[in-house]
């Protein structure tokens, strides 16, 4: 059973960072690309980054160098270095995978950026 657990989120002010984490279970880990994906109130959910499964890594220009997508394949786990945090960068986080057997999403995770 595929499973992503996403942990991280929270409150912080303009400029700060957060880390995302997405630990994910099953034996598809290793294989598969994984993202995160962000839905803030009102708006369709869009893709933030994503990450290969040897590492080559995509942004979305809104958060080129700033954020950094990662992986531990040891640990089944996908990260989301987040730094010069916006408000614009509110949202509903989500880590994802698309598999042979279908699309799975984490409940996501809270980021709010405020002051």
């Amino acid at each position: 059973q595929v499973q992503l657990v996403e942990s991280g989120g929270g409150l912080v002010q303009p400029g700060g960072s957060l880390r995302l984490s997405c630990v994910a279970s099953g034996s598809f880990f290793t294989r598969y690309s994984m993202s995160w994906h962000r839905q803030a109130p009102g708006k369709q959910r869009e893709l933030v980054a994503s990450i290969t499964y040897n590492h080559n890594t995509n942004y979305a220009d809104s958060v080129k160098g700033r954020f950094t997508i990662s992986r531990d394949n040891t640990k089944n786990t996908v990260y989301l270095q987040m730094s010069s945090l916006k408000p614009e960068d509110t949202a509903v986080y989500y880590c994802h995978v698309l598999l042979l057997t279908g699309d799975y999403w984490g409940q996501g995770t809270q980021v709010t950026v405020s002051s």
